[in-house]
């Protein structure tokens, strides 16, 4: 497969500014892969698909107020930083993004908040647009992250062309978030309220938790045209012993194993036995999926709908086939379903 069978003419209208008003009463579009038959639902109708003893994979990444403004020493030039990764707690070494990057270089200190009692100084160059800072901070390690929560904003993806606005810092989390660590949610399980949940308990279906901290990798343009060449950015993940045996009992009985979205597909995909069932992890992956790929562990998934070219949409057209992906693209923006992180959902059987 090649980079150009991933584009489409995406209006820009369709891009989702806002959430739905309420959780689950964004629309899902589902996919039926043996029939190849697409319904168009409601999100909370989702629990009309599952059954007593399925199981749901969930990543509760929790995002953090990754984006801070700063002023370079100086001119007193705005400075946007994006917090990707802390590197050493001691030291408070950061890897981040800078904009503009052409201002920035190895040496310069940038200001933090009003009292200016956040600095941080420039120790390497990484990428075009990546630095390494070193944050000084007079104060403990909770004082210093508790400064860093306190002036840092939500990290909406850049698409969002408003502000930010207060509702953000709720709505762009999952309400199951637990683990911080995240600079952009898991947004298929942003469509998930509290009382969708509940009833899916009582109808009996279960929860599988797993933590892939999501990074900005996931969104990293693809400029390769032979997709076997482009690097993912490594991301956080853990898997631990009581969701391992929750989805391969689950996959023994051969009941329905979803993966709510891309991030929890690719976090049990880097962890695959030889047998084909799923083994507990701590540690990192670079996963990168894309047609033709045999999946080992969900047979079903919860996914939003993906911009042209993205590697979420390479994933999603490994899934569900190629031609029924760019077929049910085609529908969607025909019914002007709403696209990426607010937009509307997709599930995939």
């Amino acid at each position: 497969m090649k980079l150009s069978h991933f584009n489409f003419d995406l209006p820009e209208e369709l891009l989702a500014e806002y959430p739905a008003e309420n959780r689950d009463e964004s629309r899902l579009m589902v996919l039926h892969r043996d029939t190849q038959k697409i319904e168009h639902r409601m999100f909370k109708d989702l629990i009309d698909y599952f059954d007593e003893k399925d199981v749901m994979i969930l990543n509760n990444t929790k995002v953090f107020p990754a984006r801070l403004f700063g002023n370079k020493e100086k001119t007193g030039a705005r400075i946007e930083v994006f917090l990707l990764r802390e590197l050493n707690e001691e030291q408070r070494l950061w890897d981040v993004l800078v904009d503009p990057a052409r201002k920035i270089r190895i040496g310069n200190k940038l200001y933090f908040g009003e009292d200016e009692s956040l600095v941080a100084e420039v120790i390497d160059n990484t990428t075009s647009r990546g630095r390494t800072l070193r944050f000084l901070y007079d104060g403990s390690y909770q004082e210093f992250r508790q400064k860093l929560k306190d002036l840092g904003e939500t990290p909406l993806p850049k698409y969002i062309k408003r502000e930010v606005e207060p509702e953000d810092e709720d709505r762009y989390q999952t309400i199951y978030a637990k683990n911080e660590g995240a600079v952009a949610a898991p947004t298929a399980g942003l469509h998930f309220s509290k009382h969708l949940l509940k009833r899916l308990e009582i109808k009996g279906v279960d929860f599988a938790e797993v933590t892939l901290h999501v990074g900005l990798g996931t969104f990293n343009p693809v400029e390769v045209e032979d997709l076997s060449k482009h690097k993912m950015d490594s991301e956080e993940l853990i898997i631990g012993p009581e969701a391992v045996n929750i989805i391969n009992n689950a996959k023994a009985e051969k009941r329905r194993v979803c993966a709510v979205g891309t991030t929890a597909m690719r976090a049990i995909e880097s962890s695959v036995s030889s047998s084909g069932t799923l083994n507990e992890i701590e540690g990192w992956t670079n996963k990168f999926i894309f047609p033709p790929y045999d999946f080992s562990i969900a047979n079903s998934m919860i996914t939003n709908f993906h911009t042209p070219k993205s590697t979420l949409l390479m994933m999603i057209s490994a899934f569900a086939g190629h031609d029924f992906v760019k077929h049910a693209y085609e529908e969607a923006v025909k019914e002007k379903y709403k696209f990426y992180s607010y937009g509307d959902a997709m599930l995939i059987l």
